[in-house]
Parts: C-alpha cells; sequence; structure tokens
C-alpha cells in the first residue's frame, strides 16, 4: 500500500515539475521577453515596453495574420470535411478491421513529418508523380503548377493534420448512446434528422477539440509553408522564425508568440462551454 502511494506522488511530482518548468516557467519567460525592449547587444533589455504589442497592428502584421486565419480556417475545413465521415465509418466498422483501420491512420506518425511533407514535393512538382500519371492519362496536355502556391500548402497542412480531427471525432463518436438513434428511428425520424437533431449536436466537443488541434499547428508549421510555399507563404509561424532567428528580435517574436496563445485560450473557452452545454443536456 504504501509503495503504490509512494509511486503515485512520485508520478504527480514529476508530472507537476514537468509542466512548470517546461510550460508554465517557458510561458513566463515569453510573457516577459515580449515586454522587454528590443537590443541588439543582448537581444532585449529594460525598460518594459507595449511597443510590441502595439506593433501587431501594424498593417504588414494584420495581413500575415489574416492570411494565417484564413489557410487555418481552410485547411481545418477540409480536415472537418474528410475527417468527419472517415470517423463515422469507423465507429460503424467490425471491431475487427477497426483497429487496422486506426493503425493505418497513425502509420505516418512513425514517419518524420518534415520527411513526409518532401514526399508531397516529389508528388505535386512539375515533373511529379502527380503530373506524370495525369498526362500519361491524357487528362491534362501541360504539368499543373502546384508546387509554391497557397494549394501546396493546404494539401500539405491537409496531410500532416487530418489525424489530428479524426481522432477526437472517432473518440467523440465511438461513446454516442446508440438508444437515441434507436429511438428516433421507432418514432419514425429520418436518417438526416437523426443526424441533424442528434449525432451533430452530440458531436460537436469532438468537432471543436479536432478544430483545436488543426487550427492552431496550420498557423505555425513553418517548415510546411517554406517548402511547399515558398517565398510567397509567409504564415505566422514563419514570422514567428524569422524574428527570432533572422532578424534576432526576440522580444516582437515572443510577442506574436503571445498572440497564439491568447487565440489558443480563447478557443479552449469555447471548447469548455460546448462540453459544460453537451453535459447539460445529457443530464436534463
Amino acid at each position: 500500500m504504501k509503495h503504490n502511494n509512494y509511486f503515485k506522488v512520485f508520478t504527480l511530482t514529476s508530472i507537476w515539475a514537468w509542466l512548470s518548468i517546461f510550460v508554465l516557467l517557458s510561458f513566463c519567460m515569453t510573457l516577459i521577453a515580449s515586454l522587454l525592449t528590443p537590443n541588439e547587444q543582448t537581444i532585449f533589455s529594460l525598460p518594459f515596453t507595449l511597443s510590441n504589442y502595439t506593433q501587431l497592428f501594424n498593417l504588414i502584421y494584420v495581413k500575415i495574420f489574416l492570411k494565417s486565419l484564413y489557410l487555418a480556417l481552410l485547411c481545418t475545413s477540409i480536415c472537418l470535411l474528410l475527417g468527419y465521415p472517415f470517423a463515422y465509418f469507423l465507429t460503424k466498422t467490425n471491431e475487427k478491421y477497426r483497429e487496422f483501420l486506426l493503425i493505418l491512420l497513425i502509420i505516418p506518425f512513425w514517419t518524420s513529418s518534415l520527411i513526409r511533407t518532401y514526399a508531397i514535393i516529389a508528388i505535386i512538382k512539375t515533373k511529379g508523380v502527380l503530373n506524370t500519371l495525369l498526362i500519361s492519362l491524357g487528362i491534362i496536355h501541360h504539368p499543373l503548377q502546384l508546387l509554391f502556391t497557397n494549394t501546396a500548402v493546404i494539401i500539405g497542412l491537409v496531410y500532416n493534420l487530418l489525424p489530428f480531427m479524426i481522432l477526437p471525432l472517432y473518440a467523440n463518436l465511438e461513446k454516442h448512446d446508440q438508444s437515441l438513434i434507436e429511438a428516433a428511428k421507432d418514432l419514425g425520424a429520418t436518417k438526416f434528422t437523426i443526424f441533424k437533431r442528434i449525432t451533430l449536436p452530440l458531436s460537436m466537443p469532438g468537432i471543436i477539440s479536432g478544430a483545436i488541434l488543426v487550427i492552431l499547428p496550420s498557423m505555425t508549421l513553418f517548415y510546411i509553408p517554406d517548402l511547399l510555399g515558398g517565398a510567397k507563404s509567409l504564415l505566422l509561424g514563419n514570422l514567428i522564425e524569422y524574428q527570432f532567428l533572422t532578424a534576432h528580435n526576440w522580444s516582437q517574436g515572443s510577442a506574436t508568440s503571445m498572440l497564439l496563445t491568447l487565440l489558443m485560450g480563447l478557443l479552449l473557452i469555447v471548447y469548455w462551454h460546448s462540453m459544460k452545454k453537451t453535459n447539460t443536456k445529457e443530464f436534463s
């Protein structure tokens, strides 16, 4: 009994220590750096200032943020349109095949996302697999210019982030009370009505959690716009990378990072409210 208590205390202490050092302390350091004055000699220095945040309202930053948000929302929407039917199909599949399909979904995580992004380049480049196949089939006569466009960036983001949409949706859909659907069928409800009035409302927490897992990385995965979009695709992730590694303006980079942290907080609040409403409906 004492051994179990010691193990529990050790586990909880390790987790809290990890979170305190690598999450809380890192967050505090980023927040403080965002309030300091940029300095070429010492990276940043006193006095404290809000100029790094006011700079975010500059037209250039606003355009980059709006473009990043647009591509992130587009990526999230595509992932939802592709992921929801797949997750729903998984819940209706026989259990012995379901595990195999889940393994196929997780296998790409065994390979570096950077390597998978290079694989996309080999597929969509001018003389790549896709253009070669389409020309040989006579569907097109000239190669499609996909690489170094926003379309290529969306393809890369969707490919890398689609599992993050499917898994939360699958976890949510699998827990649905099938007796509600059976009762709706007995009352004469159509499949569309059942989906609209029962399945979709109950799956909203899964949709929101999947959206959170997709929308934020799609704004910050800087290497995907770099490799697939080239110089034409400057998103928030690329901007933060440039501020830290090239311009050496850590204060401005920290302020931009805090903007993303604020966005994440807002999304988590939305998720918490959706979960609260869902639990209220279940117990009412």
